[in-house]
């Protein structure tokens, strides 16, 4: 059953799947675990950019694309959903299906678009057009202010099932109110489960193997018949799809919609460290990798603050660990998570285990 779920694509390392299950539970029951707005936010990102980071490895670590455009199919599903529903005084399910849908269809034209004229150069040049469109696009969403919400964005309502004010049920369950802000959250847990499933399955089958194929020999692949243009344009729109899905989940948790939040280069940046981090060419590695940059963004300057209280008898620790300095220690980070971990967190725990 588990096989057949996971597509028969097992972690192999005992202590990778220690602590796949351990993120897993806490995720599940954050809800009950944590209190306060910003642990659940939170897990939320966590869930959301788990997908974001698996999509774009399907093309990075799987195929070999580099592309700055991601966060651009992102930030559709997410506008896509928020403008619809801030458009209505009273928002439905099926304004969300609707904006979604829009969304989906725009998404797909420009990934076909984007696939069709871009893939056709290699490498450096790929990447510069991919950057260039995200970039229109991105100017583009701020200069129609009148129905993007420009800079500011746009918040909305959401239908009343997930409202905070909702509540399904007059009794707590282990403490916890069943709430809208609960039901939101379990959209988005349940949504990214279901989403980065896929993405294994579609990485396990025929087509995935293809495209491991392309990315490490395109001419190899070329000769036993395979239209290598043709699984890169579909890995590249598979990819695009589930971000604007992932976008749209986003925005339905937020309440809110804009540049920033979804369109941002800043967006593109964490996504390259986090693969980087998790490891290329492994889905899990988005679900390691997601969680501790997640943690790390939110967390490290107030640990960093406690620690410089706490050391306030040495001015030099003190001070080289002063919460301002919470990015700096971010980089070194990253830095030693590259040099002890060069192939990413989860292969090196599958090289060990192979070794």
């Amino acid at each position: 059953m588990l096989n057949s779920l996971l597509s028969a694509d097992l972690p192999r390392s005992r202590a990778l799947s220690l602590v796949l299950v351990l993120i897993l539970a806490a995720l599940a029951c954050a809800p009950f675990l944590v209190t306060g707005a910003r642990p659940l936010n939170t897990a939320a990102t966590i869930c959301v950019y788990i997908v974001l980071v698996a999509s774009y490895d399907l093309l990075l670590g799987y195929t070999g694309i580099v592309s700055f455009a991601h966060t651009m199919f992102y930030g559709i599903g997410a506008y896509g959903v928020g403008i619809a529903l801030s458009s209505v005084d009273e928002p439905t399910w099926s304004h969300v299906f609707a904006g979604l849908a829009i969304a989906l269809v725009l998404t797909l034209a420009l990934a076909l678009v984007v696939g069709l004229f871009a893939l056709r150069v290699r490498a450096i040049f790929y990447a510069m057009i991919t950057l260039a469109v995200a970039a229109s696009f991105s100017v583009l969403a701020s200069q129609l202010s009148d129905f993007t919400g420009g800079e500011d964005g746009k918040t909305f309502s959401v239908p009343e099932l997930l409202s905070p004010g909702f509540t399904l049920a007059e009794n707590e369950v282990f403490g916890r109110s069943i709430d809208g802000k609960l039901i939101t959250y379990y959209v988005v847990f349940f949504g990214c489960l279901l989403l980065f499933l896929f993405l294994l399955r579609v990485v396990n089958s025929p087509f995935g193997r293809v495209l491991q194929a392309i990315r490490e020999n395109e001419f190899r692949a070329e000769a036993l018949g395979y239209r290598t243009m043709f699984y890169r344009i579909w890995a590249n729109v598979i990819a695009a799809l589930v971000a604007a899905l992932a976008g749209a989940l986003m925005a339905l948790w937020l309440r809110y919609v804009g540049p920033k939040t979804s369109l941002g280069f800043e967006i593109m940046t964490d996504i390259l460290l986090i693969v980087v981090i998790g490891g290329m060419g492994t889905m899990y590695g988005a679900v390691v990798g997601a969680t501790l940059f997640i943690l790390a963004q939110n967390y490290l300057k107030e640990l960093m603050a406690h620690a410089s209280g706490a050391l306030e008898g040495v001015p030099l620790l003190a001070a080289a660990l002063h919460p301002d300095r919470w990015m700096l220690w971010l980089g070194v980070l990253f830095v030693l998570s590259v040099y002890f971990f060069p192939v990413g967190i989860v292969g090196k725990l599958r090289l060990r285990k192979r070794g």
